[in-house]
């Protein structure tokens, strides 16, 4: 197995529900580390340059407006294969489809308020990753 890093997003929603250690301990439970964190409020242009990829897509303002609504925390997460363990640990992005024992499952409220964000694919991560982090904030 691969030993990589993948990014995620604690997102509004969960963060206002007080629910950052309940996920962080089912992330570390889920055989992940968290090798850089932090709490902070994204500004609008933050969150319109990482979801451009939706930008044509008719929800892309209400999740640009959702993800500034409120304080997140963003991560940087490392494993074995850590972006396919992330996915399969965050669950469907629909919570009624979501596999038990999923952070989705057990915290999100919607589609839209689901908890959590994660890279899907390694060119992603990185670029997740360094929209929000400096080489020296990520200590493994």
């Amino acid at each position: 197995m691969a030993v990589e890093r993948t990014f995620s997003i604690i997102k509004p929603d969960a963060t206002a529900r007080n629910l950052t250690g309940a996920i962080n301990a089912m992330i570390e439970q889920g055989g992940l580390r968290i090798v850089a964190q932090k709490r902070l409020c994204i500004s609008l242009p933050q969150a319109r340059k990482f979801y451009a990829v939706h930008k044509e897509r008719p929800f892309f303002n209400d999740l640009v407006d959702f993800m500034v609504s409120g304080p997140v925390v963003v991560q940087v997460l490392e494993g074995d294969n850590a972006i396919a363990k992330y996915r399969e640990l965050m669950g469907a992005t629909d919570p009624a489809k979501a596999a038990p024992g999923t952070i989705r499952k057990a915290h999100a409220k919607s589609i839209q308020e689901n908890s959590v964000h994660g890279s899907d694919a390694p060119e992603t991560a990185v670029k997740e990753i360094a929209q929000f982090f400096s080489d020296n904030e990520i200590v493994g």
